[in-house]
């Protein structure tokens, strides 16, 4: 049977909807050293070290759009031949509620403790990365500055025991429906159960963030379409899932990140005056 062969994925690719991300262009670092400090041997290796390393981020972002493409290609090929059938969430609900049709929720805990399907099965594909090593911390502090700090996108990692908790709970022969946030992390966990033997998986198109209220029995602290977003563009209210409820919420709804912006700006202004008067505090204090 044939092999998955997951791609390594950047967490932003994951929990985003596109499929591709374009290589970041990089300006070469610039620095001056002082005359006589550093000998121009040193300074040459600082360069040629600064040009491989400038390579190597190249190559990894090259290889992740390589990766993603064959994914796509993989799994648009499981849908065409019928080895994965798609389901919108409005069937998918039906399916559950009629027919007893077993939900697999392969979301990461960020995203299930906020909102799930009632009855639903949970068993991440990609959990949140807790570790504290050099490697996860680079990670962590990467993801931060590419964007993490606005999205709220956690550092995921790829879950080992994923198969094995599922073939813990389901049969073979298991009519398995399987979603995600927003359906394409789904799409790999089908792959993988397709590959495990699995026959009868349901792929929810669109993930659970396109189900309207009526197509699904929730639970949750929030509405299901807020359970992937986070950061600072949650707090705010800038994300395109906060527009559409605040469409339906009214006003109340919008006063409350109207309030929290205008905060925001008071904080920042505060901030900026009391830096402008610490720097004569300090000049005195030095002076005496």
């Amino acid at each position: 049977m044939e092999s998955l062969s997951l791609p390594v994925l950047n967490p932003l690719l994951v929990s985003g909807s596109n499929l591709y991300r374009k290589p970041s262009s990089r300006k070469t670092c610039s620095l001056n050293f002082p005359i006589g400090s550093t000998s121009i041997s040193t300074v040459r290796r600082f360069r040629v070290g600064v040009v491989k390393m400038q390579a190597v981020d190249e190559d990894i972002d090259v290889k992740q759009m390589r990766d993603m493409a064959a994914a796509k290609k993989r799994w648009d090929g499981l849908l065409r031949e019928g080895r994965v059938k798609l389901l919108t969430p409005r069937e998918a609900g039906y399916a559950i509620q009629l027919s007893n049709k077993p939900l697999l929720d392969v979301r990461p805990s960020s995203e299930r403790n906020k909102a799930w399907v009632k009855g639903s099965t949970w068993i991440p594909i990609f959990e949140n990365d807790d570790n504290l090593d050099a490697g996860a911390l680079s990670k962590k502090v990467t993801s931060f500055a590419m964007g993490g700090w606005w999205s709220g996108a956690p550092t995921l990692s790829f879950n080992k025991l994923f198969l094995s908790k599922v073939e813990e709970k389901f049969p073979k022969d298991a009519e398995l429906i399987v979603a995600c946030q927003k359906g394409l992390r789904s799409l790999a966990a089908c792959e993988l159960l397709y590959n495990a033997g699995y026959q009868n998986i349901f792929w929810v198109q669109g993930g659970l963030e396109s189900a309207a209220e009526e197509d699904l029995v929730i639970e949750g602290s929030q509405p299901l379409k807020l359970a992937g977003i986070g950061g600072f563009s949650e707090f705010l209210g800038w994300t395109d899932q906060q527009r559409a409820q605040a469409a339906k919420e009214g006003w109340g709804y919008r006063l409350v990140y109207s309030a929290r912006l205008l905060g925001v700006v008071l904080a920042a202004d505060a901030l900026f005056v009391g830096a402008q008067q610490l720097g004569p505090f300090i000049q005195k204090l030095r002076g005496h």
